[in-house]
């Protein structure tokens, strides 16, 4: 009795580790946006820079976790996490201490491949650690309120850091977290892998790659939109392989499941509706509200703590409604937040915001667990590294595309609203407005555009939340709910 309940601590234990490593991974995701102004004034890298400094990280990330899966099924998941975290706490140094412009972008680049090698991992583990389905859906539970707390927790940690230290500090922080992920991954965590993988197929790996990563560079890039059909082209020549091959990378006759197609949909679009409300939010709380960078971190935290109740909640929602009706109820709720963020937002005591936070944070927890859950349990543990890739490949998605869709029909509905000429430097963004107008003399302009963003931050909550309506409506329809 004894060894047993050991050995569950362990796994506990085991899952700290890995959700503190997916916490850092989701900090880094969100933390450098606010750093961008101090490093521009140190290493003044070109505009193009700047966006390779943002984008590449993403990229490499997003283009990346399918094969890393696929090797942590083959090489060991315990093996391939330990390997990543070394790395990633090495190369964090190096951005920290960048000394240009060009070494800052092969930093950011090595990063995302590390990041790449931890993400599936941490998942395809947490799928061998807990066999009981229960206990699994608790710990997926955990993962991903660690998760989301880190997309919220980044601009919070930022502030502070920034308020404190220069722009490297935003890195130095990965590098003791990373270090308590090794050592105690040593001990705690499990070895697993696939024992039969089967000849390892390097076109199946390219053609994974050149599937998403085009496709990623599209949404961030308007004007690279043909790249998408490079991507489109590629993922149909990836299909099509895997189909052929008697033991493929990733078994895509998954995605005939309407239950497996629903939830990675859904997962998609929580992710969306959130990164995509904490991006304008905490530029609606600095630019409007005349919030600090650290006092809008903590503004944020409703979300955050919402979505960490969902681990005591998970169970019931499941028992009570049947997963595909929990999902569906969960995006739900999260839309009827947003809906509401839109009203608050004009108001001038913040509290009503906060609660309306509170249903967001709490339906997209619920549902980004349940989907994940749903996704990594389609398939067999001696795969789960692959199929976890999908999971965070869904998620990498989602972020690409909250911030890229609904950061430009925010500047759009601003730009029309303002009603300047393009040639005006208030008319790109309230952020250019602030640098460039002077507090008094412009004091009329400044609030017509602090007013025309408030505008176009309540269009893109309440298309936000149609949007997570109509994915609670297909969850309802395709994710059976046993």
């Amino acid at each position: 009795m004894s060894q047993t309940v050991t050995v569950k601590n362990h796994r506990w234990a085991a899952l700290g580790v890995l959700s503190a490593a997916v916490l850092l991974l989701s900090i880094d995701g969100t933390v450098l946006a606010l750093a961008v102004p101090s490093l521009t004034e140190s290493l003044s890298p070109t505009a193009e820079q700047v966006i390779w400094i943002g984008d590449i990280y993403s990229l490499a990330l997003a283009g990346l976790l399918a094969l890393m899966g696929n090797l942590a099924d083959r090489i060991g998941r315990k093996r391939i996490l330990l390997a990543g975290s070394v790395l990633f706490g090495v190369v964090s140094l190096l951005a920290a201490f960048a000394t240009s412009a060009e070494e800052l972008i092969v930093a950011r680049l090595l990063l995302g491949v590390a990041g790449a090698t931890l993400m599936p991992s941490t998942l395809s583990l947490i799928r061998n650690l807990f066999p009981d389905d229960a206990e699994r859906t608790r710990a997926i539970a955990v993962w991903s309120a660690a998760f989301g707390a880190g997309s919220a927790a980044g601009p919070m940690v930022g502030g502070f850091l920034l308020e404190h230290f220069w722009w490297g500090s935003v890195f130095l922080i990965n590098v003791p977290v990373m270090i308590v992920v090794v050592v105690s991954g040593i001990f705690l965590l499990p070895e697993s892998r696939d024992p039969s993988p089967g000849r390892f197929d390097w076109p199946s790996a390219f053609l994974s790659m050149l599937a998403v990563v085009p496709i990623v560079f599209a949404i961030t890039h308007i004007a690279a939109w043909p790249l998408a059909l490079v991507g489109l082209l590629a993922g149909w020549l990836f299909v099509r392989r895997q189909r052929r091959l008697p033991n493929p990378m990733l078994d895509v006759d998954l995605f005939r499941s309407p239950a497996f197609s629903g939830a990675v949909a859904a997962n998609v679009i929580s992710i969306f509706g959130l990164v995509g409300l904490l991006f304008f939010f905490s530029q609606y709380l600095q630019f409007v509200r005349g919030f600090t960078p650290l006092q809008a971190g903590l503004a944020e935290l409703p979300a955050t703590i919402a979505s960490m109740v969902v681990v005591a909640l998970v169970g019931v929602a499941i028992t009570r409604l049947g997963r595909g009706h929990a999902i569906a109820a969960s995006l739900a709720v999260a839309a009827a937040g947003l809906a509401l963020v839109a009203p608050a937002a004009s108001q001038p005591w913040y509290g009503w915001l906060a609660l309306c936070l509170v249903p967001v944070g709490l339906g997209v927890g619920l549902s980004m667990t349940l989907a994940g859950d749903a996704i990594i349990s389609a398939a067999p543990p001696r795969k789960a590294g692959s199929v976890s890739a999908v999971t965070e490949t869904a998620n990498e998605l989602g972020v690409v595309l909250g911030i890229a869709v609904l950061g430009s029909l925010l500047t759009s509905v601003y730009r029309s609203t303002l009603g300047l000429p393009s040639s005006a430097p208030a008319s790109d963004s309230l952020g250019s407005a602030l640098r460039v107008l002077d507090p008094v003399r412009d004091a009329t302009l400044i609030q017509s555009a602090k007013d025309a963003f408030l505008y176009a931050m309540q269009t893109t909550s309440l298309v936000a939340a149609a949007l997570m309506f109509v994915a609670a409506v297909v969850a309802w329809r395709l994710i059976p709910s046993r």
